[in-house]
């Protein structure tokens, strides 16, 4: 008698129950679908040979390497050395002054008298301009002397001496003018840099990976290039000088499209960076990147919101499904919350492994997954609060 009861117990279920499994299976479906091809489409991808090895590649153009730097002299001892002894055949490196206080000065008239393709220019004292950084990149860009720009930071090293010729590649093909290449972090120990590193690399997946399903919409400044006939055709920063970031994700939102845009994912194109050491630097830096978001295109803007709240209603499905349902049913979350975890685990150290990151815990996959999308909301619903310097 009893096991019948509990067996008739087991299939009777609700409508409450039919209404929540139903809808969370709906978000599982398409948060899997969104994983598996815009995540995982960076490590889908079929490797090339390396530029250098590629036998039939046409020849190269040449292009000016374009660094803004404020403040960067630490860095530019370090660095600048990597950019200026690229295997490349024509190229120029081009440093923007942006109004340094410290020896950037004295350690770019050092290098200029020992490599006769470093050139620099720099921001005019008291320029009216709320982004100093994008004017500086327009005034490099109308004095480089090649017609391709490849953007990068001052405290940024190249994998490799082939990442000029790596990133420059795709323009051989007919139609590319816009190129976007991965940009990580050094991986140090503690808690702000595993963060950073991880948000790096999820945006990386997710804006390298819309561009391979022919949807472009941003890039990074650390890691970027283009042709500097489209920056001028465009309008360069024109419409977008009244902020003060923007000048690499709100370029390419403007200007990429699916036939003139080339993705990079060859060890030897990525460029690494120093990452924040503080969580108010962190704090400081995430804001600054979220604070231009309003202006994308609403394409990109729908898009990229549509993820982040089906996520959250999924975790509020679960939390419904385990409090208030059936036995049954939360088993069924359950079951799919693990399919979900494996199948993000895999996608994003896949990735990982692609672009030359360190593979993430599991578990700490799965606090970054539900705990991000809150961090980001309230990181926008405050960036009104403080307005980051360049």
């Amino acid at each position: 008698m009893l096991n019948e009861e509990l067996l008739t117990y087991l299939l009777t279920f609700t409508t409450w129950d039919i209404v929540l499994l139903a809808v969370a299976g709906a978000l599982w479906c398409y948060l899997m679908y969104y994983a598996i091809r815009y995540l995982g489409a960076v490590s889908r991808r079929k490797r090339t040979k390396p530029a250098a090895q590629d036998a039939e590649a046409k020849p190269l153009p040449g292009v000016s390497v374009v660094v803004c730097a404020r403040n960067e002299g630490e860095h530019l001892e370090a660095y600048l050395q990597s950019l200026l002894s690229q295997d490349y055949p024509e190229y120029e490196v081009i440093v923007v002054n942006d109004g340094s206080q410290d020896d950037t000065r004295d350690v770019l008239d050092r290098y200029c008298h020992q490599y006769d393709r470093l050139h620099t220019t720099f921001v005019p004292a008291g320029a009216r301009v709320i982004s100093t950084k994008k004017l500086g990149l327009t005034l490099a860009a109308k004095s480089a002397r090649y017609d391709y720009l490849l953007l990068t930071d001052a405290d940024c090293r190249p994998e490799s001496n082939q990442w000029i010729r790596e990133m420059m590649a795709p323009f051989a093909q007919a139609g590319i003018e816009v190129v976007l290449g991965y940009g990580g972090y050094f991986y140090e120990p503690g808690m702000v840099n595993r963060l950073t590193r991880y948000q790096t690399l999820y945006s990386g997946l997710q804006y390298m990976g819309a561009a391979l399903c022919g949807h472009p919409y941003m890039g990074v400044g650390r890691n970027l290039a283009y042709s500097k006939s489209l920056f001028f055709r465009s309008g360069g920063f024109s419409d977008t000088m009244h902020l003060r970031s923007g000048d690499d994700d709100l370029f390419v939102n403007k200007v990429a499209t699916a036939k003139n845009t080339a993705v990079v994912t060859s060890r030897e194109s990525i460029t690494w960076s120093e990452s924040k050491h503080t969580w108010h630097d962190w704090l400081v830096q995430r804001r600054r990147h979220l604070s231009v978001s309003p202006a994308y295109r609403w394409q990109t803007k729908l898009w990229l919101a549509v993820e982040p709240v089906v996520r959250g209603l999924w975790y509020i499905s679960l939390i419904l499904m385990g409090v208030f349902a059936h036995p049954i049913t939360w088993a069924a979350a359950l079951l799919l919350a693990i399919v979900r975890g494996i199948t993000l685990a895999v996608v994003i150290n896949r990735g990982a492994h692609t672009l030359g990151e360190r593979r993430f815990n599991p578990w700490r996959l799965w606090w970054y997954d539900l705990s991000m999308p809150v961090l980001t909301l309230s990181l926008m619903n405050g960036q009104g609060q403080k307005n980051p310097t360049w």
